[in-house]
């Protein structure tokens, strides 16, 4: 059992950064994988950005060169930094720890980022 917290939304102007964060109760070094997934007002959760135990990373086309998910296990802290950002990143951003014993992994509440143009 993992609590998954997130931080760091808000509300942006087009071109601006911010760095979200998911702070987690303990040990993330053993997952299977950290992820951070959004959700936009009427579409489906999407897989923004992915980094392994392994420490590969993965990130959807849409924010490939903008978006860098980075993890400090020391303090079992995962990081989204996201550079120019644009309207169509608007979401509930979700951190997610995935667990071979746990088919639907971990989830956080959200946090809401919000990018006017």
């Amino acid at each position: 059992q993992v609590q998954l917290v997130e931080s760091g939304g808000g509300l942006v102007q087009a071109g601006k950064s911010l760095r979200l964060s998911c702070a987690a109760s303990r040990s993330i070094s053993n997952f299977n994988s950290m992820d951070w997934y959004r959700q936009a007002p009427g579409k489906g959760r999407e897989l923004v950005a992915q980094i392994t135990g392994g420490g590969s990373t993965n990130y959807a086309d849409s924010v490939k060169g903008r978006f860098t998910i980075s993890v400090d296990n020391a303090m079992n802290t995962v990081y989204l930094q996201m550079n120019s950002l644009k309207p169509e990143d608007t979401a509930v951003y979700y951190c997610r720890a995935s667990s071979p014993w746990v088919p639907t992994g971990y989830w956080g509440q959200g946090t809401q980022v919000t990018v006017s143009s």
